[in-house]
C-alpha cells in the first residue's frame, strides 16, 4: 500500500501495483505493453507552460508545485479517488523525466500522500475503474 514514483524507463515489477502514466507526452520509444500501465492521466500532468517554464530548475521548485497544485484542482475527484486506492494498494506514478527528485510525478504524490493522512475512515468513494 502506498504511493510509488518510477521512471517509465525503468523495467516495471510486481510491487508496482497499479502503474499511472502521469505526463502530457507519451515515452519515447516505448510501447503500452512495456509500459505496464492501467490507465494514462494526461489531465494530472503539468501543462506545457509550466512545464516550460520550470525546465526542472532545483530553485523554482517550491513555485513550480504552488503552479501545479493550482493546475490540479479541477481534478480534484480524480486525485481523490487515487488517494482512496493507495489506502488499499500499491500506486505507482510513472514519469518519463530524466530528473529523478524533483518532477511532476514527486510533486503529485507528496500531495497525493497528503491527502491520504488526511481522508476520514469510512468515507467510501471507490468507482469501477479509473475514471
Amino acid at each position: 500500500m502506498g504511493i510509488r514514483i518510477k521512471r517509465a524507463y525503468d523495467p516495471p515489477e510486481e510491487a508496482d501495483g497499479a502503474r499511472l502514466l502521469v505526463d502530457a507526452l507519451w515515452p519515447r520509444g516505448i510501447s503500452r505493453e512495456q509500459l505496464h500501465i492501467v490507465a494514462w492521466l494526461r489531465e494530472l500532468a503539468p501543462s506545457t507552460a509550466l512545464r516550460k517554464w520550470y525546465q526542472h530548475d532545483p530553485e523554482k521548485w517550491p513555485e513550480f508545485k504552488r503552479r501545479y497544485f493550482t493546475e490540479l484542482e479541477p481534478h480534484q475527484a480524480l486525485l481523490e479517488q487515487i488517494a482512496w486506492r493507495a489506502r488499499a494498494e500499491t500506486i505507482t506514478l510513472v514519469y518519463a523525466s530524466r530528473e529523478t527528485r524533483l518532477n511532476n510525478a514527486a510533486a503529485l504524490r507528496a500531495r497525493l500522500e497528503a491527502m491520504v493522512g488526511t481522508r476520514r475512515r469510512g468515507n467510501d468513494r471507490r468507482t469501477a475503474g479509473w475514471r
